[in-house]
């Protein structure tokens, strides 16, 4: 396994600013799934090289190691009106807190006009209303959905009502073809209120062809919540404090993924989500613990990996904790140097941006 050797410096938030063209943010996935383009570093002979997502089969070998997200993102974005006055209001669920009472987290905007006590009304007919019980951050609601029929009934009208959460910067409308693109082909565990981005590029043939090659797969999940994008306002990052983020890693999954460290096999990170998840439930003798529960991991340089010794990730923005942890497991001036070259060969970034394999 490759391990980075990191300077022991403070690292702050101004070392993860960088200039990024507007037209580099991805408002649309590449045409087919596995034709992003990927760029390919190699940390030990410090290459760069600029391939095609499917080009990933060439790397892996029989045994190897893919570690998956299969969370499942659900439609979290309601649009609806406020009692009264009408004023038409956005609902972004975020966390369930109790089925039984349909009580939620959410996000609501504009925050200004909603008040403990105000009704919300959704679909046609006000086929839905929610009630505000309570404020829980400046911009944050808990709501009560009053809804007396059956929980599924309930949940199948939150799916008929939302859309797809695209990121903010995605200014355009939600399109049809999205509900299947901002979803990973093997999503499985509903709970995502954004899509483990990393793995939006593998299609069914490239899984097959990996399969046929004797390549190992092993699934994780953990429920991407909005946390994960938030802005980093400290310049110390030793000071920031991620939101946490449900994951659960079974037995099967530790047996494969143990296996392989044993036979020092190449394992691959699949995602920041993937990374994170793992290093939140290592042993004491550096092999992965199965898992059910919470993790506020923040993952920024130095930091030394047990697990994983390769990562498929998309390109992040300047200062977002995703850049932070990939600068972590390829090298902080290797990390920065593809993203220089990156802009220059310009790659697309974000969640519908190419991709970056770190062996």
């Amino acid at each position: 396994m490759y391990i980075c050797n990191f300077k022991k410096q403070i690292m702050k938030l101004s070392n993860f600013n960088f200039e990024l063209p507007k037209e580099l943010l991805a408002e649309y996935p590449a045409e087919h799934r596995d034709e992003a383009r990927l760029m390919v570093l190699n940390r030990e002979k410090q290459t760069i090289e600029h391939k095609y997502f499917k080009d990933l089969i060439d790397y892996f070998d029989q045994d190897d190691v893919m570690i998956l997200n299969n969370t499942k993102v659900f439609p979290a974005r309601l649009f609806g009106n406020k009692e009264k006055t009408g004023a038409r209001i956005e609902v972004f669920l975020l966390r369930e807190l109790n089925p039984e009472q349909r009580l939620w987290d959410v996000l609501v905007d504009p925050a200004r006009k909603i008040r403990i006590g105000n009704k919300l009304y959704f679909g046609e007919g006000e086929s839905l209303v929610a009630e505000v019980i309570d404020n829980t951050t400046s911009r944050g609601r808990t709501l009560r959905f009053l809804f007396d029929g059956y929980y599924e009934e309930f949940r199948s009208k939150l799916n008929d009502l939302g859309q797809t959460p695209l990121p903010k910067y995605i200014k355009r409308d939600v399109e049809p073809e999205d509900e299947a693109r901002y979803q990973t082909i093997y999503a499985k565990n509903e709970g995502a209120v954004a899509a483990p981005t990393a793995g939006l590029h593998f299609s069914k043939h490239l899984l097959k062809r990996l399969e046929i090659k004797g390549v190992n797969f092993a699934e994780i999940t953990l429920h991407v919540g909005l946390g994960t994008f938030s802005p980093v306002e400290v310049e110390d990052l030793s000071k920031h404090k991620m939101d946490s983020e449900e994951i659960i890693i079974n037995k099967q999954a530790t047996n494969i993924i143990n296996n392989a460290l044993i036979e020092k096999k190449r394992i691959c990170a699949v995602g920041t989500t993937v990374m994170r998840s793992i290093e939140s439930s290592v042993s004491s003798s550096r092999t992965l613990n199965e898992y059910s529960g919470w993790t506020n991991k923040f993952i920024f340089p130095p930091y030394d990996f047990s697990i994983a010794n390769c990562m498929v990730t998309n390109f992040h923005t300047p200062k977002s904790t995703l850049l932070m942890m990939t600068a972590a497991f390829g090298g902080y001036d290797f990390i920065m140097e593809a993203y220089r070259e990156a802009v220059k060969e310009k790659y697309k970034f974000y969640s519908y941006g190419d991709a970056m394999l770190i062996l």
